[in-house]
C-alpha cells in the first residue's frame, strides 16, 4: 500500500508484509519478471529490475527465488511471462479516494476479486478518469532513518532531481519525477546512504484527512483488497494528523 503518511509508512505497512509475507513474495517475484521481459536479465543495464530485485531482497525473497523469477521473465527457461496491467478507480469511506493497480493475467478475476472487496468493505468503484486525475506518476524513494538525517538525504539528492524529502515513521520519502528516479537513487547510493526501495507511483496532489474510525474503514477495505494475488499496489490520497496516527498505533499495543 502506498498512502503517503506516516502512518501508511510504518506500523501498518509492516504489519500488512509481515502477516502475508507468501503474498508479498508472490508479487514482488511478478515485479521482478515484468521488468525482465521488458529489460533483459543484465541487472547492472537495467534500473527497473535493479530496484525490482533491491525491493525484493529488502523483504527478504530467498536469492534462489529472486534468480528464478529473473530467468523466467527474460525468457530463458523457455516459460512464458504473461501479465496486463489493469487500473480500477473508486471510493472508501469518507470519500477517501483509492486507485487500485492490479497485474494479473486473468482480467476477469481481477475485476470480480477487486469488485468483491469494495463491495463487502464499504467501498465503491468510479468511472475511469474520476479519481485519477487526482494522481501523478512520480518516483519514491523509501529512505531508513538508521543513522542518517533530513539534511543527509536532502545534500544527497538535492542536484540530482528530488522534488521533495519528507520525513515519515522512522524514516524519510524522496520525491522525483519519474525520468529522475535512477538519478536520485545513484545519488543516495554514491553519498553511502540505503535506501528500501524505488518505485514509480501515483501520488495525490490534493489529500483527504480523516479521523482515525474512518481511517480503520480505509485500512480493512485495502487490506481486502491486497488479499487478492492480482492486485499489486492500492494509492490513496488518504491523510492522518499525528493525533490520529497515535490513535491507532495505539490499536495495535
Amino acid at each position: 500500500m502506498s498512502g503517503h503518511s506516516k502512518w501508511a509508512t510504518t506500523k501498518h505497512k509492516k504489519a500488512v508484509i509481515d502477516q502475508r509475507r507468501a503474498k508479498s513474495f508472490a508479487k514482488l517475484i511478478k515485479n521482478i519478471e515484468v521488468a525482465a521481459k521488458i529489460g533483459g536479465a543484465d541487472i547492472a543495464g537495467n534500473p527497473t529490475l535493479a530496484d525490482a530485485v533491491q525491493k525484493a531482497k529488502k523483504t527478504s525473497v530467498p536469492n534462489d527465488n529472486i534468480d528464478r523469477a529473473i530467468k523466467r521473465g527474460a525468457g530463458l527457461t523457455g516459460e512464458t511471462v504473461d501479465y496486463a496491467t489493469i487500473m480500477y478507480e473508486g471510493y472508501a469511506s469518507g470519500g477517501v479516494a483509492l486507485l487500485v493497480e492490479c497485474l494479473t493475467d486473468n482480467k476477469n478475476r481481477a475485476a470480480a476479486e477487486v469488485r468483491t472487496a469494495m463491495s463487502r468493505n464499504g467501498g465503491t468503484l468510479a468511472d475511469p478518469g474520476s479519481v485519477a486525475y487526482n494522481f501523478s506518476r512520480k518516483g519514491v524513494i523509501v529512505v531508513p532513518g538508521e543513522g542518517v538525517t533530513e539534511d543527509d538525504v536532502l545534500a544527497a539528492v538535492l542536484d540530482a532531481g528530488a522534488e521533495e524529502v519528507t520525513a515519515q515513521g522512522d524514516g524519510f520519502e524522496v520525491i522525483t519525477e519519474p525520468s529522475e528516479l535512477v538519478a536520485t537513487r545513484t545519488a543516495l547510493q554514491e553519498a553511502g546512504i540505503d535506501y528500501d526501495s524505488a518505485d514509480v507511483e501515483f501520488v495525490a496532489s490534493v489529500k483527504v484527512e480523516a479521523d482515525a474510525e474512518t481511517a480503520r474503514k480505509v485500512f480493512k477495505l485495502i487490506d481486502a483488497l491486497e488479499d487478492s494475488d492480482d492486485v499489486q499496489n492500492v494509492y490513496t490520497n488518504l491523510d492522518l494528523s499525528p493525533e490520529v496516527q497515535a490513535e491507532l498505533e495505539d490499536d495495535e499495543d
